[in-house]
């Protein structure tokens, strides 16, 4: 059971958009908003299903009249192109937030990374001496206008149809230039070969350490960042720091479809941003982050730190 609520939770292209009622709303689009929307839509029965339209009004429709609609994978998927009418985005909740760290462990158990070469990093944050502290979680912002892939001279840092910012390690030389760029500081550069041991079931003889290779180890000389797992995506799946993370911190979703989902519910992205005053980091740059933020108030955890008992967190040493 708790594998089949898992494999459920990993689910969101197929499973969390329901669109195409042709009877009661006609063409207008909605989403799936509880867990109740499982059920298979060639169902005869009466089961009523909640739904909730664009304007943000919720209904009851029979199931048998929703209809699915699917993202089928692409046999020729262009990586470097990814996949277009499509703007993938992420919403942190900070209230949520209680520094578990199981997000950053399953980044780095499924990318081969340890240290301090961690794609997502949290950091305790506190605006001043008598305000509450807060954890933030910190990854590539995924911005629409990445000041990193203007100044790489040999096009390894590239931005795709979909609103990915991904890097070709193949074509990458290791200037740094990229990460001298991105005012996030999100990226790191990889001092030595890939810190975790390769499963024995990969076979590394032939790996290039290109985005079509995404979710295997980097190479030496190179310059690495949170991805947003492409892999899971181009399978229909969440970002493994999403199903991770134990307090729901994480929605991921498209921003074409108004529609986020961290795995246990699924909201709509635009009304979530209003109710919650999402802000993005930065935003005067006009680097256009797909990261979105919602503030840490009305919090739902006490404050811990949490970095003490995590030995994965260690440094790794670097060439003199």
């Amino acid at each position: 059971m708790e594998d089949k609520n898992k494999n459920s939770r990993r689910k969101f292209l197929d499973k969390g958009l329901k669109i195409g009622l042709a009877t009661a709303i006609g063409s207008i689009g909605i989403s799936k908003l509880t867990s109740k929307l499982n059920a298979k839509t060639n169902s005869s029965s009466n089961e009523k299903m909640e739904l909730m339209t664009t304007d943000g009004t919720l209904i009851q429709v029979d199931s048998s009249e929703v209809m699915e609609m699917e993202h089928p994978k692409n046999p020729e998927y262009n990586v470097r192109e990814g996949m277009p009418n499509r703007k993938m985005v992420m919403v942190v909740d900070l209230a949520k937030c209680k520094n578990a760290l199981k997000c950053q462990s399953a980044c780095n158990k499924h990318h081969y990374i340890t240290g301090d070469n961690a794609w997502l990093k949290v950091y305790k944050m506190q605006e001043a001496e008598d305000t509450a502290p807060y954890w933030l979680p910190m990854m590539c912002q995924h911005c629409d206008h990445p000041a990193c892939v203007t100044v790489c001279p040999v096009d390894a840092t590239f931005k795709r149809k979909d609103g990915l910012v991904l890097i070709d390690n193949e074509r990458c030389i290791g200037c740094r230039f990229c990460m001298a760029a991105c005012p996030y500081s999100t990226r790191v550069f990889n001092w030595g070969e890939p810190g975790q041991e390769v499963t024995l079931n990969m076979d590394m003889t032939d790996h290039t350490p290109s985005p079509e290779h995404a979710g295997m180890p980097s190479v030496k000389g190179t310059v690495d960042k949170c991805d947003f797992c492409p892999h899971q995506i181009q399978n229909n799946e969440l970002p493994h720091c999403v199903t991770a993370c134990p307090n729901g911190v994480f929605y991921f979703g498209d921003k074409y479809e108004d529609t986020v989902t961290n795995g246990d519910e699924t909201l709509r992205l635009g009304k979530l941003l209003e109710d919650k005053s999402g802000y993005r980091l930065m935003e005067g740059l006009g680097t256009a982050p797909s990261v979105y933020y919602l503030p840490p108030v009305d919090r739902l955890v006490d404050f811990e730190d949490g970095l003490e008992d995590f030995k994965e967190f260690e440094s790794v040493e670097k060439p003199e």
